[in-house]
């Protein structure tokens, strides 16, 4: 039986942090489904298509990953596409709690399914998409912090 997980997230933008979460993901299990969440209520800088381009150029070299994108309960695409686990990252103590009630209600709506922990490597622990966007909207420089398809967007996007 295939080991696959799906690592749910907005990814907008995609960091050194998730391609280093799902690569990590990959020691774990036989596949791993990055599904990219379609939330109408919130703006995102980027269109789930070019999120998804961003992830396929980032993660070319990785075998067994699938980039896609659902919206609505995220208990319900797992089973759809067949898998039992769920992959979330922590960066800090702060992300616990908040996560931590995002896997009880999964389990609540589902408990076939599971939900695995992994830390953040810890140079990547103090990035996140929020803080990206932010620095680099203000002409930073976020090439160390964000795949090089990704910083290449951003400064299209922010030019």
């Amino acid at each position: 039986m295939e080991r696959i997980a799906i690592y749910p997230g907005s990814f907008d933008p995609p960091t050194n942090g998730h391609i280093d979460m799902v690569e990590r993901g990959l020691k774990i299990f036989d596949k791993i489904i990055v599904a990219i969440l379609i939330n109408p209520s919130k703006k995102s800088l980027f269109t789930v298509e070019e999120r998804k381009e961003m992830f396929k150029a980032s993660l070319k070299n990785c075998p067994n990953i699938e980039i896609d994108f659902f919206e609505g309960l995220l208990v319900d695409y797992v089973v759809k596409k067949k898998a039992h686990v769920v992959i979330r990252g922590l960066r800090a103590v702060s992300d616990f709690e908040y996560e931590f009630q995002l896997a009880m209600m999964n389990r609540k709506l589902n408990r076939e399914i599971q939900t695995v922990f992994l830390m953040t490597g810890l140079r990547w622990v103090y990035i996140s998409s929020s803080i990206v966007k932010e620095a680099a909207s203000f002409g930073a420089d976020v090439s160390s912090m964000v795949p090089e398809s990704v910083n290449k967007m951003l400064i299209k996007k922010y030019s």
